[in-house]
C-alpha cells in the first residue's frame, strides 16, 4: 500500500471511464442504523447523468445486498455488486451469485451477544451477518465482544470469513471481494476495454482499489487518511458528491 494521498482526483476526463462507487461512507454518510440512510434526490439526478455520460460503465460496488440497493437508489437500476461481490449484476443480468445459507444458531448467538450492549446491532444479510457497534455506550466493550463472538463464530462457517470495517466486523462466505466484482464487471459491456476508477471509504475497497489499479485505472479514498492503494483522495459524502459534479459538468473526451 501507498502512503495516505493528499490531492483530490480531477473530474472525470474522457468517456471511456468506467466507475465504481463504493456507498455508505463514499456517496452516503453513515447513518446510526443501516436503513436509517437516506439518498439526496441531487445524488440521484448526478448518478443518472454520469450513468449516460459514460454509456453505462458506472456501478454502485457495497457490502448491502442487492435488494437493498436497488430500493435505496430507486427509481435507478445500475450495475450493482453487492455483499462485498458476493452478488454481481451487470448490464444484462447477473454475473456472479454465491449465497450458501448461515447458520440460524449463529445468527441466535448474534442477537444474544447485542442484546448486552446498548445501540449494538445485528444485520442480517441472508448469507452474511454484520455486527455493528458505532452507536453502542462507548466503553461498554461491544466491540471486543463482537470480535471474540466473530472469532468463535467463523469456526462453525466453513467457507466463511471474517471482514473488519468502521465499527462492524462481517461474518461472509470467501471466494469474493470488491476486487473480484470489479474485474467481473470489466470483463463485460459496457465497461469492457475501460479505464477503470474506484471510489471507497474503508478497507473493504482496498481489493476494489488494487483491481482498478491493475487494470490500467487508479483508486480514490473517501474520508480518514489511512495507508492505502488509492493515489487520490476526497474528504467525504459531500465532497464525493461534488466531483462527480463537475465530472457531469465539465467537457470529457468522447462524450456523446
Amino acid at each position: 500500500m501507498s502512503r495516505s494521498p493528499h490531492a483530490p482526483p480531477p473530474p472525470l476526463a474522457h468517456a471511456s471511464t468506467a466507475l465504481f462507487l463504493d456507498v455508505d461512507g463514499t456517496l452516503l454518510e453513515f447513518a446510526d442504523r443501516p436503513e436509517a440512510v437516506r439518498v439526496p434526490a441531487e445524488l440521484l439526478r448526478v448518478l443518472e447523468a454520469l450513468h449516460a455520460r459514460l454509456g453505462g460503465a458506472l456501478a454502485l460496488v457495497s457490502g448491502r445486498t442487492l435488494a437493498q440497493l436497488d430500493a435505496l437508489f430507486a427509481p435507478l437500476r445500475l450495475p450493482t455488486a453487492g455483499l462485498h461481490g458476493l452478488q454481481v449484476r451487470g448490464r444484462d443480468g447477473v454475473l456472479f451469485e454465491h449465497l450458501p445459507p448461515l447458520l440460524p444458531e449463529v445468527l441466535a448467538g448474534a442477537r444474544i451477544q447485542a442484546a448486552r450492549f446498548p445501540g449494538a446491532l445485528v444485520e442480517d444479510k441472508g448469507s452474511a451477518l454484520a455486527l455493528h457497534w458505532r452507536t453502542a455506550d462507548a466503553g461498554a466493550g461491544a466491540e471486543d465482544a463482537f470480535r471474540q463472538f466473530a472469532d468463535m463464530a467463523v469456526l462453525q462457517l466453513p467457507g466463511y470469513r471474517l471482514q473488519l470495517g468502521k465499527d462492524v466486523v462481517e461474518l461472509r462466505p470467501d471466494g469474493a471481494h470488491k476486487g473480484s466484482a470489479l474485474e467481473a464487471l470489466m470483463a463485460s459491456e459496457p465497461f469492457r476495454g475501460r479505464q477503470p476508477v474506484f471510489v471507497g471509504d474503508d478497507v473493504t475497497d482496498e481489493d476494489g482499489f488494487l483491481s482498478a489499479i491493475a487494470l490500467g485505472g487508479h483508486a480514490v479514498v473517501v474520508g480518514e487518511r489511512r495507508p492505502t492503494a488509492a493515489t487520490y483522495a476526497l474528504q467525504g459524502p459531500a465532497d464525493t458528491l461534488r466531483w462527480l459534479m463537475q465530472s457531469v459538468d465539465e467537457p470529457m473526451a468522447g462524450a456523446p
